[in-house]
């Protein structure tokens, strides 16, 4: 390996490591805010990935930022999935009760 690429893994690695680190120890009920959070930081990675798509010259820069595109497009609708399934879980589960004419809130009663 060389001295660049040997820096390039160093660094992701340790990358992985204190983002796995400062994620676990996120409390559950913070996870929602975070995941809208990352999502926004996804999108601009996406946008990211289109742009170096978009100035590929070879064929393998080409394969490269298709890939980089596809898998940024499902980090953000993982993230948009995840974020709704969790929001889901704070909705009241009794449907609403349908409001008779004679109801003071109903429109057109009596006030």
């Amino acid at each position: 390996m060389t001295n660049g690429l040997l820096e390039l893994f160093t660094i992701f690695v340790l990358a992985a490591f204190v983002g796995y680190e400062v994620i676990s120890k996120v409390p559950s009920i913070l996870h929602t805010p975070l995941m809208s959070g990352s999502n926004a930081i996804h999108g601009v990675i996406l946008v990211g990935s289109m742009v170096v798509l978009g100035s590929a010259h070879t064929g393998a820069e080409e394969v490269l930022g298709f890939i980089a595109v596809i898998l940024a497009t499902l980090n953000v609708v993982g993230g948009f999935v995840v974020t709704d399934r969790m929001l889901q879980m704070f909705r009241s589960r009794q449907p609403d009760r349908p409001r008779s004419s004679g109801d003071p809130g109903a429109a057109g009663g009596s006030s």
